[in-house]
């Protein structure tokens, strides 16, 4: 049995408030049963409550109203599943980031950098197949998820050490620049189309390993940075980043280890 209720009413009866749900009428997201051709009092079915107790789980979950509304009208239970299941993974891919960033931020609280170890090395000329870009800073960590797999596939067997990649001064200056992702390879037989065969220059850097995820990797480079400065005099070339350990090698990013390499004059 369907009864019709006053818009005050459905506003107990679903949990949204007589304003949510005059806006979701406005935006064509839960339109009402029923609206009064004199006074524009809206009613709603009660059969209409199943949809608005999800659309409003649907918000306390920070899911976009277009996606709201893709669920909504779903044409079959599979679509709108694969929908749920998208947002929940970009929230759970969410948690860990900010999993990430607070245990970063605790990190601070502590004592700095502890007993940084700075090795002066001289890197020779090297090839590599690489695939570079320009990249938003925020967007890096995804970006390198992404080209990463594709270069060691491409590589195969012709890998002969670990992969890194290089930052201009731009990505640090505009938040935004060129990165370029790399595997040091030999006797590579073909070059996909996407990716490139280059060398790497050889270069004068001071070298310093970072433990940890990539998310506090800002304080080895604070701490790195800054013996240059004291010590040497810096280069305006790409910074490199080597990755000994990374999501290639282990799920956990507490046993990442990388090696981040300032240039500095010979």
């Amino acid at each position: 049995m369907t009864a019709d209720v006053g818009i005050g009413e459905f506003a107990r009866l679903s949990h949204l408030s007589v304003k949510t749900l005059r806006y979701y009428h406005d935006i064509g997201l839960l339109t009402p049963a029923a609206i009064d051709d004199v006074s524009g009092y809206r009613r709603y079915a009660t059969t209409q409550v199943d949809s608005a107790q999800l659309i409003r789980r649907l918000r306390d979950l920070d899911m976009p109203l277009p996606e709201v509304r893709e669920v909504l009208g779903a044409a079959d239970i599979e679509k709108r599943n694969a929908i749920l299941r998208a947002h929940l993974d970009r929230m759970e891919a969410e948690l860990v980031r900010t999993q990430e960033v607070v245990a970063s931020l605790r990190s601070l609280l502590g004592p700095g950098v502890a007993a940084l170890s700075v090795e002066y090395r001289t890197f020779d000329h090297v090839q590599v197949l690489a695939f570079r870009d320009h990249v938003a800073r925020p967007a890096v960590g995804q970006w390198c998820g992404e080209v990463f797999p594709r270069l060691y596939e491409a590589a195969g067997p012709t890998v002969v050490g670990p992969g890194g990649a290089t930052y201009s001064m731009e990505f640090f200056e505009e938040d935004a620049g060129e990165v370029v992702a790399y595997v040091p390879v030999a006797g590579l037989p073909r070059v996909p189309q996407d990716l490139e065969l280059i060398e790497l220059p050889r270069g004068r850097f001071a070298v310093a390993a970072h433990t940890g995820p990539f998310e506090s990797i800002d304080r080895t480079y604070g701490a790195l940075g800054s013996y240059v400065a004291e010590h040497d005099v810096a280069e305006q070339d790409p910074i490199r980043e080597i990755y000994l350990v990374g999501p290639n090698h282990t799920a956990d990013p507490d046993s990442f280890r990388t090696e981040v390499c300032w240039p500095i004059r010979p």
